[in-house]
């Protein structure tokens, strides 16, 4: 199978392609009942692996093992993969796309920031030079075979946001992201400088941009959704509650399946069972 053009095939359908942002395996599990593509965040990496902020902490080694756990039980999802800077080197960049590549992913996002680097949807963020972006963009592109590129910027200021959101749209990337989009009009604007490319948009509970449903974003010309944080949000509130409840109760856990509301050890193997023997796609021959 080729995951990146079975991902492309997806994108070029009609409608806005939403991919949901996994931090682990149990909420890529629980996912991958309600959709057919993920996303892994940065964000939620970095949350959940170090328990640390998006701030380049990521290592790429740590990424790949992920991507290959995921790829291993899920063989037949989208899965795009946030890279970041492509962990500073244009070589090394190169190197983790092909791993990648390799290790099932679909499809990479690489942005323009510049290191100390943040999540995009955070104040103090520093940009590449455009012409230093686009050459290890253009090494990243030469080093792929099937995998789908997003090209990204984090520019904030309209005039360079257009211009490097054009300069984009004329690489051979297959989509382009602005993230930290602030409007619609915005998007607009960044649909008419792209021409035909496909756009991508990133929603992320909290963000800079606007709250958006998928056809709301269909109207728009977006291509493809990521959702960043869903699942590692839903945690944080869901873990809060009960560790307050646990407490309350005076250490007696809650009734659960049949008798009562709550997840138990039944429910969790039951999940994690489905994990185990899904069929794999034949792999096609890599491309020369």
């Amino acid at each position: 199978m080729r995951y990146g053009q079975a991902l492309r095939d997806e994108i070029a359908a009609e409608g806005t392609t939403p991919l949901i942002g996994v931090h682990d395996m149990y909420s890529a599990s629980i996912a991958a009942a309600h959709y057919n593509g993920f996303f892994v965040s940065g964000f939620g990496f970095a949350a959940s692996y170090y328990g640390l902020p998006d701030i380049g902490f990521i290592a790429w080694p740590d990424m790949a093992a992920f991507v290959e756990r995921l790829r291993g039980a899920f063989p037949r999802h989208h899965l795009l993969v946030d890279i970041d800077d492509g962990y500073v080197d244009p070589e090394v960049a190169c190197h983790v796309v092909r791993r990648l590549e390799r290790s099932g992913a679909s499809g990479v996002i690489l942005e323009d920031q510049k290191r100390p680097r943040r999540c995009g949807h955070a104040d103090g963020k520093l940009l590449l030079p455009l012409e230093e972006y686009l050459e290890k963009l253009h090494q990243v592109l030469a080093a792929r075979g099937d995998l789908l590129v997003v090209a990204r910027t984090d520019a904030t200021e309209e005039d360079d946001i257009l211009r490097r959101a054009a300069a984009l749209a004329e690489t051979d990337a297959d989509v382009v992201l602005v993230d930290g989009v602030r409007s619609v009009d915005r998007i607009h604007r960044i649909r008419q400088v792209t021409g035909g490319k496909p756009l991508l948009f990133n929603q992320i509970a909290g963000g800079k941009s606007p709250r958006l449903s998928l056809t709301e974003l269909t109207a728009l010309g977006i291509d493809v959704a990521i959702y960043s944080t869903p699942c590692l949000f839903a945690a944080h509130r869901a873990m809060e509650t009960a560790m307050a409840e646990l407490k309350y109760a005076d250490g007696r856990l809650p009734a659960t399946g049949d008798s009562g509301g709550e997840i138990g050890v039944k429910e969790a193997t039951e999940l994690l069972t489905r994990n185990i023997g899904r069929p794999h796609p034949v792999p096609e021959p890599a491309l020369a």
